[in-house]
Protein backbone atom coordinates (compact mmCIF):
# COMPACT_ATOMS: atom_id res chain seq x y z
CA UNK A 1 0.00 0.00 0.00
CA UNK A 2 1.30 3.68 -0.97
CA UNK A 3 2.42 6.16 2.26
CA UNK A 4 -0.95 8.11 1.72
CA UNK A 5 -3.50 5.03 1.97
CA UNK A 6 -0.85 3.74 4.48
CA UNK A 7 -1.52 7.15 6.36
CA UNK A 8 -5.44 7.12 6.23
CA UNK A 9 -6.22 3.16 7.52
CA UNK A 10 -3.82 2.94 10.73
CA UNK A 11 -6.16 2.65 13.07
CA UNK A 12 -5.82 2.05 17.00
CA UNK A 13 -7.48 -1.73 17.25
CA UNK A 14 -9.65 -2.82 20.50
CA UNK A 15 -10.61 -5.97 19.24
CA UNK A 16 -8.34 -9.02 18.04
CA UNK A 17 -8.81 -12.18 16.16
CA UNK A 18 -7.53 -14.58 18.05
CA UNK A 19 -4.65 -15.84 15.89
CA UNK A 20 -0.98 -15.47 16.93
CA UNK A 21 1.51 -13.19 15.45
CA UNK A 22 4.24 -14.95 13.08
CA UNK A 23 6.95 -14.02 15.09
CA UNK A 24 9.46 -13.71 11.85
CA UNK A 25 6.81 -11.17 11.23
CA UNK A 26 7.40 -9.64 14.33
CA UNK A 27 11.07 -9.55 13.80
CA UNK A 28 10.77 -7.94 10.11
CA UNK A 29 8.08 -5.07 12.25
CA UNK A 30 11.00 -4.58 15.03
CA UNK A 31 13.78 -4.31 12.26
CA UNK A 32 11.92 -1.70 10.22
CA UNK A 33 11.01 0.19 13.35
CA UNK A 34 14.94 0.37 14.04
CA UNK A 35 14.97 2.76 10.87
CA UNK A 36 13.19 4.92 13.41
CA UNK A 37 15.17 8.49 13.78
CA UNK A 38 16.28 9.38 17.05
CA UNK A 39 18.05 12.71 18.80
CA UNK A 40 21.40 12.17 17.89
CA UNK A 41 20.89 9.06 16.45
CA UNK A 42 21.06 7.69 20.05
CA UNK A 43 18.65 4.80 19.41
CA UNK A 44 18.18 4.33 23.33
CA UNK A 45 14.49 2.36 22.45
CA UNK A 46 14.66 -1.28 23.70
CA UNK A 47 11.85 -4.07 23.16
CA UNK A 48 10.30 -6.08 25.35
CA UNK A 49 7.70 -8.84 23.81
CA UNK A 50 5.07 -10.19 25.64
CA UNK A 51 3.16 -13.76 23.70
CA UNK A 52 2.24 -15.05 26.92
CA UNK A 53 -1.27 -14.86 27.62
CA UNK A 54 -0.74 -15.05 31.39
CA UNK A 55 1.75 -12.89 31.90
CA UNK A 56 -0.47 -10.16 29.22
CA UNK A 57 -3.07 -10.96 32.10
CA UNK A 58 -0.82 -9.89 35.10
CA UNK A 59 0.42 -6.74 33.53
CA UNK A 60 -3.10 -5.71 32.82
CA UNK A 61 -4.57 -6.62 35.74
CA UNK A 62 -1.55 -4.55 37.68
CA UNK A 63 -2.25 -1.74 34.97
CA UNK A 64 -5.82 -1.50 35.55
CA UNK A 65 -5.29 -1.68 39.58
CA UNK A 66 -3.17 1.08 39.48
CA UNK A 67 -5.13 3.44 37.02
CA UNK A 68 -7.99 2.69 39.07
CA UNK A 69 -6.13 3.93 42.40
CA UNK A 70 -4.82 6.61 40.51
CA UNK A 71 -8.83 7.59 38.95
CA UNK A 72 -10.22 7.15 42.53
CA UNK A 73 -7.63 9.23 44.61
CA UNK A 74 -7.99 12.38 42.41
CA UNK A 75 -11.71 13.19 41.37
CA UNK A 76 -11.11 15.42 38.91
CA UNK A 77 -9.36 13.08 36.93
CA UNK A 78 -10.51 13.40 33.43
CA UNK A 79 -10.19 9.67 33.26
CA UNK A 80 -13.07 9.38 35.92
CA UNK A 81 -15.42 8.15 33.02
CA UNK A 82 -13.28 5.24 32.95
CA UNK A 83 -13.90 4.02 36.63
CA UNK A 84 -17.00 1.76 35.79
CA UNK A 85 -14.73 -0.19 33.09
CA UNK A 86 -11.56 -0.10 35.33
CA UNK A 87 -13.80 -1.88 38.39
CA UNK A 88 -14.75 -4.60 36.19
CA UNK A 89 -12.22 -7.36 36.72
CA UNK A 90 -12.56 -8.77 33.60
CA UNK A 91 -11.53 -5.94 31.91
CA UNK A 92 -8.19 -7.08 29.57
CA UNK A 93 -6.34 -3.53 28.78
CA UNK A 94 -4.56 -4.89 26.01
CA UNK A 95 -8.29 -5.78 24.49
CA UNK A 96 -7.05 -9.49 24.30
CA UNK A 97 -4.52 -9.06 21.87
CA UNK A 98 -2.45 -12.23 21.10
CA UNK A 99 0.83 -9.93 21.37
CA UNK A 100 2.33 -6.38 23.80
CA UNK A 101 5.18 -5.03 22.87
CA UNK A 102 6.75 -2.64 25.56
CA UNK A 103 8.93 0.21 24.22
CA UNK A 104 11.60 1.13 27.37
CA UNK A 105 14.13 3.06 27.47
CA UNK A 106 16.97 4.70 29.78
CA UNK A 107 15.29 7.46 32.39
CA UNK A 108 18.12 9.64 31.86
CA UNK A 109 17.40 10.56 28.50
CA UNK A 110 15.94 13.68 28.17
CA UNK A 111 14.69 12.70 24.49
CA UNK A 112 13.59 8.92 25.67
CA UNK A 113 9.20 10.32 24.68
CA UNK A 114 10.39 11.52 21.83
CA UNK A 115 12.49 8.63 20.69
CA UNK A 116 9.88 6.18 21.55
CA UNK A 117 6.98 8.31 19.98
CA UNK A 118 9.08 8.28 16.80
CA UNK A 119 10.00 4.73 17.03
CA UNK A 120 6.16 3.50 17.99
CA UNK A 121 5.02 5.27 14.97
CA UNK A 122 7.24 3.58 12.61
CA UNK A 123 6.22 0.11 14.31
CA UNK A 124 2.32 1.10 14.01
CA UNK A 125 2.84 1.59 10.29
CA UNK A 126 4.91 -1.44 10.00
CA UNK A 127 2.35 -3.33 11.17
CA UNK A 128 -0.49 -0.87 9.00
CA UNK A 129 1.24 -2.35 6.16
CA UNK A 130 0.86 -5.94 6.67
CA UNK A 131 -3.14 -6.11 7.99
CA UNK A 132 -1.76 -6.54 11.46
CA UNK A 133 -3.57 -3.83 13.71
CA UNK A 134 -1.67 -1.98 16.92
CA UNK A 135 -3.09 0.29 19.83
CA UNK A 136 -0.82 2.06 22.03
CA UNK A 137 -2.43 1.36 25.25
CA UNK A 138 -0.79 4.26 27.74
CA UNK A 139 -2.60 2.27 31.07
CA UNK A 140 -0.42 -0.69 30.07
CA UNK A 141 2.80 1.47 31.33
CA UNK A 142 1.08 1.43 34.77
CA UNK A 143 3.56 -1.24 36.37
CA UNK A 144 4.74 -0.70 40.04
CA UNK A 145 5.35 -4.15 40.65
CA UNK A 146 9.27 -4.16 40.74
CA UNK A 147 9.25 -8.00 40.53
CA UNK A 148 6.70 -7.72 37.63
CA UNK A 149 8.88 -5.03 36.00
CA UNK A 150 11.91 -7.84 36.60
CA UNK A 151 9.85 -10.54 35.15
CA UNK A 152 9.57 -9.46 31.91
CA UNK A 153 13.30 -7.86 31.33
CA UNK A 154 12.37 -4.16 32.31
CA UNK A 155 16.04 -3.09 32.83
CA UNK A 156 16.46 -1.20 36.52
CA UNK A 157 17.83 2.29 34.37
CA UNK A 158 15.01 2.07 31.95
CA UNK A 159 10.71 3.22 32.34
CA UNK A 160 8.40 2.08 30.13
CA UNK A 161 7.03 4.66 27.66
CA UNK A 162 4.83 2.65 25.34
CA UNK A 163 3.24 -0.72 25.51
CA UNK A 164 1.36 -1.69 22.30
CA UNK A 165 -0.97 -4.10 21.80
CA UNK A 166 -0.55 -5.74 18.17
CA UNK A 167 -2.50 -8.19 16.05
CA UNK A 168 -4.94 -9.20 13.14
CA UNK A 169 -8.16 -7.18 13.74
CA UNK A 170 -11.27 -8.39 13.64
CA UNK A 171 -12.07 -5.07 12.04
CA UNK A 172 -11.18 -1.58 11.68
CA UNK A 173 -13.02 0.84 12.19
CA UNK A 174 -13.81 4.25 10.40
CA UNK A 175 -11.66 7.00 10.81
CA UNK A 176 -11.93 9.47 13.78
CA UNK A 177 -13.12 12.73 12.16
CA UNK A 178 -9.65 15.02 12.25
CA UNK A 179 -9.71 18.73 12.71
CA UNK A 180 -7.35 21.01 9.65
CA UNK A 181 -3.84 22.03 10.66
CA UNK A 182 -3.67 25.32 13.12
CA UNK A 183 -0.99 26.88 11.12
CA UNK A 184 -0.51 29.88 14.06
CA UNK A 185 1.90 31.42 11.98
CA UNK A 186 3.71 31.53 8.58
CA UNK A 187 6.74 33.76 8.59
Amino acid sequence: MDYATLLRNRRSIRDYLDKDVDPQLLREILDETCLAPTAGNNQPVKFIVIRKKEVMKRLSDESRRNFLAEVVNNPRSPMKRYEPVLRDESFNCFYNAPCVVYFVGPRDIKSLDVDIGLTAAYFMFGAAARGLGTCWIGMGANIRDKGLLAGIGVPGDCRIVAPIAIGYPKEIPAAAERHAPEIVNII
